[in-house]
């Protein structure tokens, strides 16, 4: 499918543990298995206005929980469709919502249902000669810290479908989201993030917003889907993979971490060419910087970081 991009972690977290009965959309404390529910009715519609006007809008929810942000949507989107992977709470919310013919609850995980078939054509509906052109669908959701950048990727993966991306995820990853060139805080899943998307941190929601309070706050951040590869002229899965190399090694120059995929000569050339300096870590560099020498690189040997590398 056109668009995907290899999933590799983005936050600098291993993923231990098994999602377990929780679902995986709904800790607030984001580094903790057990089920932490967004139960803020306060904060709940500041989170639905930051969808923008959703009345003639489909809305995706990634992991509704008990059905806080699912109540004011069911009222205000034309279409709504919630998934969620606990068994019970989904049969709970089929019940909850029952009469409400624009809600549809998906028993599933995010990760594994093809995004594809949910907001693409219907079989039957194409014609030749026609193009179809996907509905804008906008997506609400609470993110676990430990996969947070696997149900972003997916995202992006389909973005096709996407216009704009409301998620609660910790107060850490938030900073690291909108974080920029140059600042401690930014890196790949920054530089990834920013790559197909337009970020802006909303507000900050305390422990006491989630049932049980976790450890630590959440941030609301927006991502509006703005892809920048053809205006920085790169091939997607390579450009992303050149990403996770450059950030390989967090404390390393960019040159130390490019020179186990690249021969000297030839990344000495497009450093300069770049006007890049050899010293210079990843993080420094904004987005068009990076880019440009990833341009200079492979345009003198083709020569693509390679998966795994």
């Amino acid at each position: 499918m056109p668009g995907a991009c290899s999933v590799v972690s983005l936050t600098g977290q291993t993923k231990e543990g098994q999602r377990g009965t929780s679902g995986i959309v709904r800790s607030g404390a984001q580094t903790e298995t057990r089920p932490a529910f967004f139960n803020n009715e306060g904060a709940a519609p500041r989170i639905v206005e930051a969808l923008g006007d959703i009345s003639q809008r489909t809305v995706l929810e990634i992991g509704p929980g008990r059905g806080v942000l699912t109540t004011l949507l069911a009222r205000q989107a034309r279409r709504l469709i919630a998934i969620e992977l606990d068994r019970v709470l989904a049969a709970q919310l089929r019940m909850g919502f029952a009469l409400y013919p624009n809600v549809e609850i998906i028993e599933g995980d995010v990760l594994a249902i093809d995004l594809g078939t949910l907001f693409g054509p219907k079989p039957g509906a194409s014609r030749p000669g026609l193009v179809h052109t996907p509905e804008p669908v906008t997506v609400v959701g609470n993110l676990p810290y430990y996969i947070t950048s696997d149900i972003l990727l997916r995202l992006f993966e389909f973005r096709r479908f996407f216009h704009t991306i409301v998620v609660m995820v910790q107060k850490e990853v938030a900073d690291r989201l909108a974080a920029t060139p140059g600042s401690r805080e930014y890196g790949l899943l920054s530089a990834t993030a920013q790559l197909y998307a337009r970020v802006e941190r909303l507000f900050t929601l305390p422990p006491g917003a989630f049932s049980p309070p976790p450890k630590v706050h959440s941030s609301v951040v927006r991502m509006i889907v703005s892809p920048k590869l053809e205006s920085l002229r790169v091939e997607e899965e390579g450009f992303v993979r050149f990403l996770k190399l450059s950030f390989g090694q967090k404390r390393k120059t960019l040159w130390n971490n490019l020179k186990i995929q690249y021969a000297p000569a030839a990344l000495r050339e497009a450093l300069d060419e770049a006007g890049v300096k050899p010293t210079v870590r990843a993080e420094a560099l904004p987005l068009d910087k990076t880019a440009a020498l990833f341009r200079a690189l492979t345009s003198r040997n083709g020569n693509l970081p390679q998966p795994g590398k």
